[in-house]
């Protein structure tokens, strides 16, 4: 399915680490008219990103919101966090075309940050090509159907 961002509404969270990047990407999606929901933190102060990104996993597995952003120090945290629960498939990206494969083979439906190593830019074009970039399902459908089979 191709995200259409006029239909989404996009889930946000971090710690501490990701707060200055996730506020980035906040500003920049208003910037765009796309409508989200900021599960937290809401600062710079020392914050655990496993209560953030387990709120994050939570909305999106009830379809409060159709995908999500998720920014921690290194990405890896958060990352960990969200892959725990069973309809998430989060990926850590730090470059366009890992951003691109991750929707176009693995369809994931949350995109992990590493916030200390991002330029905003980057963050912006990553954010855009996330949101836009279709699965191509077919053969990749069969292997994410393996993940967690049942």
């Amino acid at each position: 399915m191709e995200a259409d961002q006029h239909l989404m509404k996009i889930g946000l969270a971090s710690d501490h680490a990701g707060f200055k990047l996730k506020e980035h990407i906040r500003i920049y999606l208003d910037t765009r008219n796309i409508p989200y929901i900021d599960y937290g933190t809401y600062s710079s102060e020392t914050a655990n990103y496993a209560l953030f990104g387990h709120k994050l996993a939570k909305a999106v597995e009830d379809e409060e919101v159709q995908m999500g952003i998720a920014v921690c120090g290194s990405g890896n945290g958060i990352n960990m966090t969200l892959n725990k629960h069973q309809r998430i498939r989060s990926a850590l990206c730090w470059n366009e075309e890992i951003t691109r494969l991750a929707r176009q083979h693995n369809n994931a439906n949350v995109l992990a940050l590493p916030g200390r190593f991002l330029s905003p830019d980057l963050a912006e074009k990553m954010t855009d090509i996330f949101l836009h970039t279709p699965f191509e399902g077919g053969r990749h459908q069969e292997r994410i159907d393996t993940i967690a089979p049942g």
